[in-house]
């Protein structure tokens, strides 16, 4: 049996990133930073000597060029890459595209702060990160893990609340304590799991 490998990354940093924009769904690409995390990302994944059978990535732009790039760095351009809505970032509604500090000011720090780290307190109009996980991990089921469970070495390149929701049930976290939990921009984590699909292994692959 080959082994049951699943990477998980983060995008690399993106334009609004860069400008402390809440992003959600809108579609900015990465920053000249973001390019250098993902480039770096495939590089690190390269020394551990690992290569994949398969990919999946979101519909926004910033996640698909991040595994363009990891994928460059590997010599893997051609392989097979699966795009779906439901790894895609969480959506902000009508936090999108304002400043942080900005809809601090409008709607109070507090408050702000509740929308963005509550596990299922969505914004206005928007998505909580337990409607992110609604969407993310029945595809992860469906889709991702059989993938790896047959023995597919599987990368996965999406946004930072919905590899959340994945993390959240591969390391076993709670709507308690998956808020304080951060995945860091162009960071592989590196997960080989067993054939009952819980984690044998757990790698971060830091810079």
């Amino acid at each position: 049996m080959s082994e049951r490998l699943l990477v998980l990354v983060r995008h690399g940093q993106s334009d609004w990133n860069l400008k402390n924009l809440f992003t959600g769904w809108k579609d900015p690409d990465l920053s000249e930073q973001g390019i250098r995390e993902a480039k770096a990302a495939g590089r690190r994944l390269k020394e551990l000597g690992l290569g994949f059978d398969t990919g999946f990535t979101s519909d926004l732009t910033r996640a698909q060029h991040t595994m363009q790039l990891i994928l460059g760095e590997l010599g893997q351009d051609a392989l097979p890459v699966a795009r779906s809505q439901a790894l895609n970032e969480r959506d902000y509604g009508d936090l999108s595209g304002l400043n942080k500090d900005e809809a601090r000011q409008k709607w109070g720090e507090d408050q702000v702060h509740i929308w963005r780290r509550s596990y299922d307190v969505p914004p206005p109009g928007g998505e909580s990160l337990k409607d992110t996980v609604a969407r993310a991990l029945p595809y992860y089921n469906q889709e991702i893990l059989p993938a790896v469970l047959r023995g597919e070495r599987t990368l996965v390149a999406a946004h930072g609340n919905s590899l959340r929701a994945l993390v959240m049930v591969l390391d076993r976290l709670t709507p308690q304590t998956i808020p304080g939990m951060e995945l860091a921009t162009g960071v592989p984590l590196v997960y080989r799991l067993k054939a009952d699909s819980t984690v044998e292994s757990k790698q971060v692959l830091e810079a």
